[in-house]
């Protein structure tokens, strides 16, 4: 047995406590399906049944999948969704964890990330880290990001506060798998101003050279260099571009490593999205969401400092 198929039953020990007659779905698609088997073996080697499910790789994140995937999801007990892009704000995870399903989402995982890194995390240290968090943004309402001299302000008054923690060992519970933040869904229509992206972006990267972009009554208008082109095609011209999240990474081990999955869970930074956010209480279904990571940012939350160029004044 692989060093690969043993962090697999990692995974399914620790963060979904799998048991014996439970039944297992792998999903995946063309370009990750090699990853994808790492998991079925070691999920068939436990005894559970397990089923692998692969489709095409020409999606975008938060698209949603072809209709036989969302109706196996709810079939299943435990999903794994290994994929190229992200599953995870789609309606078909949302309704499949509605009836029951435990869903990890594993979006861009690569062979180093099942070694180190964020899945090697203390799950109780994330625990404690998440819940302060997601407790400041449920109760918070007027958020102010400064980056490099640029500063986006938001708010999130009404909306609630959500604990990713990849750690879903009762029914219905989901997220990503490494883990290790708190989010919430902005008002819309509320953002202004601008923030430095400096981390990485969902299906394009780590950052090259620093992007700016400009936010105005919640809809991104401009971002700057190539990597900014390339983000706004991602979202197009519609509702792809309206702000859809603000997270805050919890996960002490996590690393920049190119993969949002990983990235957008380093202690110490924040990320924001653009897209879909219905599937976790916000108003926008645009059939893409696209998380962009912001290294070492000054927060604010109603006028309490949240982080301090990165480093946390909230404790454990």
């Amino acid at each position: 047995m692989t060093q690969y198929i043993i962090n697999a039953q990692k995974v399914l020990e620790n963060n979904f406590d799998l048991q014996s007659e439970e039944k297992v779905l792998i999903v995946t698609d063309d370009n990750m399906r090699t990853i994808a088997q790492h998991f079925y073996e070691a999920a068939s080697a436990k005894g559970n049944e397990t089923v692998v499910i692969q489709f095409p790789a020409n999606y975008k994140s938060g698209e949603e999948p072809p209709t036989l995937i969302g109706k196996a999801l709810k079939e299943a007990d435990v999903a794994l969704c290994i994929t190229s892009a992200s599953l995870t704000h789609t309606k078909a995870k949302k309704e499949a964890a509605a009836t029951g399903t435990r869903i990890g989402t594993m979006p861009g995982i690569t062979l180093e990330m099942l070694e180190k890194g964020a899945i090697e995390a203390e799950p109780s240290v994330i625990e404690s880290l998440t819940a302060q968090f997601t407790s400041l943004l449920e109760k918070g309402s007027e958020v102010r990001i400064e980056k490099d001299g640029e500063t986006l302000t938001f708010n999130i008054n009404g909306r609630k506060g959500i604990p990713s923690t990849g750690i879903f060992r009762e029914k219905g519970q989901s997220g990503n798998i490494p883990s290790g933040e708190a989010f919430t869904a902005p008002l819309e229509n509320s953002a202004n101003g601008s923030i430095i992206v400096d981390g990485s972006i969902a299906q394009l990267g780590k950052v090259s050279d620093p992007i700016k972009l400009t936010l105005k009554e919640g809809r991104l208008m401009e971002a700057e260099g190539k990597q900014g082109e390339a983000l706004l095609a991602l979202l197009g011209e519609a509702d792809g571009r309206l702000i859809a999240e603000f997270g805050i990474g919890t996960n002490p081990a996590a690393r920049i490593t190119g993969v949002v999955l990983e990235d957008e869970k380093v202690y110490g930074t924040i990320h924001i999205a653009f897209g879909s956010n219905k599937p976790f209480g916000g108003q926008t279904e645009a059939g893409v969401h696209i998380d962009c990571v912001v290294k070492e940012p000054t927060v604010w939350i109603d006028g309490q400092k949240l982080l301090d160029q990165g480093k946390s004044l909230v404790d454990a």
